[in-house]
């Protein structure tokens, strides 16, 4: 069937692109925002105040008040924990001076109920909430439809993606082999070429982010890997949940601990802080835990924890472990897994960018958009390539039906969905803030508003609908920060007033991004304008002798 190795793996890229680039395409519009996951919901949820820098001065007293609200509030909890603020990401990780706890579990159940609360520094007093914010589907709704979709079962949804992201790891391989000129091609764009153009644009966008798009193909798949290689469990321990407890109960003996009421700690905290900082640095203290487990006898271990500024293995994050009696210093608690665990937490949090600060998280934002045009050039090259073959087959007067179909769907996938997620901004603006369900019905304006891009596609000629959609969604982004700013107080110049970067930056973002979008629909418009397109092939027919003019 194929002569060559090179005419097998273009097959293979062309074929696994084709069948699941509208999934991935999905895929990488919800999940790059989920770098801003935490930013997003805080500006939907812009009731909140503003969180305001506090210094802890008198941490002795600080700590006291503390410890006396949680033997008033959770006398005979599981665990205490004492929140320190800091500042390592203000924009991300700011934590407040708090405590939070979690009851012994009731009979039957793992973990107990929770609870927490904000305390003032000085006095000890519990701080307000202050006024409600909206319920709001958030940032993290839209990272998790990245992984699981929507509408259809969370097993269900992980296959799918599963299947999807094994089929794109196939496909970056493939193209590499296939394109045997990528990295020289890289440096050459040729436009107004037609399909030429196209896999210009393709390969150079593939090339810019290769190494991420392997690193964020392959870490997606060890995210679920008990999911999609459960053979080996399977066969050791059984198929059903509740065989495969002991398989899991092996794996993180951490969390199947039993605990014992924790009591105050006789030592003081403040010299075991300074201990800490001593090591880690000063403001590096994130928090302070108390536990007593099953087996270690009288034993109350007090646990610091350190801002994870960077570190690869999240689930071996930095802590110093002290006798909350004595105050001496004790081993660190051992983890099972060994290296492989190890390595899987380090793909985890290459996958999701935990250990990179604002301006990493940037590089991984862009990286993401490459993905997105990566897949949407790979999508329009194929409907190119077919629809010049089927002209080229004599069938110029006749519409193939398979052609049309996948123009009609990436027309409503790469110009459609983009305006979804900005209807689904607007709705957290826009929807009265005592509507049952609210988190839903945002989350059903984006989706509603893709099915009508696609009704909108089928409705209109091809090249209308594509210039049409990018420009509708120019204004949709471009109104996101108008509609902030009359709906709320949280508009533009607010924000760069108070140095609020979460909302002015997503005002600024959403321009951004209005202004790509703009591009997008000039540089369309020039391409399949029909006039135009006939202007040029006349320009290009060779005039003879005796032709009329």
């Amino acid at each position: 069937m194929f002569s060559s190795l090179r005419q097998c793996t273009s097959w293979l890229h062309t074929w696994t692109g084709l069948i699941v680039g509208w999934v991935l395409f999905f895929v990488f519009v919800t999940g790059t925002p989920g770098y801003f996951q935490t930013e997003i919901t805080r500006w939907m949820q812009p009731e909140r105040p503003m969180v305001e820098e506090i210094a802890l001065t008198d941490r002795a007293g600080a700590f006291d008040r503390a410890l006396d609200r949680l033997q008033q509030i959770a006398p005979g909890a599981a665990n205490w924990r004492i929140n320190l603020p800091h500042d390592s990401v203000p924009s991300r990780n700011w934590q407040e001076f708090g405590i939070a706890w979690q009851e012994m579990p009731p009979e039957g159940h793992d973990f107990g109920p929770a609870g927490s609360e904000r305390l003032d520094v000085n006095t000890g007093a519990v701080l307000p909430s202050g006024v409600e914010p909206r319920a709001t589907a958030g940032g993290n709704t839209l990272y998790r439809m990245h992984y699981l979709l929507h509408y259809v079962d969370f097993d269900l949804g992980i296959r799918i993606v599963g299947i999807c992201t094994m089929l794109m790891l196939m496909a970056i391989v493939t193209g590499v082999i296939t394109h045997k000129k990528i990295f020289k091609d890289f440096f050459t764009f040729r436009p107004g070429k037609g399909q030429r153009s196209w896999l210009d644009a393709h390969n150079a966008v593939s090339v810019m982010a290769l190494p991420f798009f392997l690193m964020i193909t392959y870490s997606g798949l060890v995210f679920f890997m008990y999911s999609y290689m459960p053979a080996g469990i399977n066969a050791l321990y059984g198929s059903d949940q509740q065989s495969r407890k002991p398989y899991f109960s092996e794996l993180f003996p951490e969390f199947n601990r039993k605990s014992v009421a924790v009591t105050r700690p006789e030592t003081a905290l403040t010299p075991l802080v300074e201990k800490a900082e001593a090591v880690w640095g000063p403001g590096k203290v994130r928090s302070i835990t108390l536990m007593h487990h099953q087996g270690e006898g009288e034993r109350l271990a007090l646990t610091l924890n350190r801002v994870n500024e960077g570190s690869l293995d999240i689930h071996r994050s930095d802590t110093l472990r002290f006798d909350a009696r004595s105050g001496e210093s004790l081993d660190p608690e051992p983890l099972a897994g060994g290296a492989a665990r190890t390595t899987q937490s380090v793909m985890l949090n290459l996958h999701e960018g935990l250990f990179v600060g604002a301006w990493g998280r940037w590089v991984y934002f862009l990286a993401g958009l490459l993905g997105c045009a990566m897949i949407g050039t790979g999508m329009v090259l194929w409907t190119v390539k077919r629809r010049k073959h089927h002209l080229g087959s004599g069938f110029e007067g006749q519409e193939h039906f398979g052609v049309r179909l996948v123009e009609n769907l990436n027309v409503a996938t790469i110009a459609g969905l983009p305006l979804a997620v900005a209807a689904y901004f607007l709705a957290n603006r826009l929807l009265p803030l005592d509507i049952t369900d609210r988190p839903a019905w945002e989350v059903h304006s984006m989706f509603a508003v893709w099915l009508a891009t696609l009704f909108y596609a089928l409705a209109r000629p091809l090249h209308r609908a594509w210039i049409e959609l990018f420009w509708a969604g120019c204004a949709a982004y471009a109104l996101v920060p108008v509609v902030n700013a009359l709906t709320t107080d949280r508009h533009l110049l607010n924000s760069l007033r108070a140095g609020d970067w979460v909302f002015a930056g997503f005002d600024l973002t959403m321009w951004g991004l209005a202004a790509l979008l703009a591009l997008m629909a000039v540089k369309v418009k020039r391409r399949l304008d029909p006039a135009r397109a006939a202007a040029k092939a006349a320009a290009a027919m060779p005039v003879h002798e005796g032709s009329a003019a």
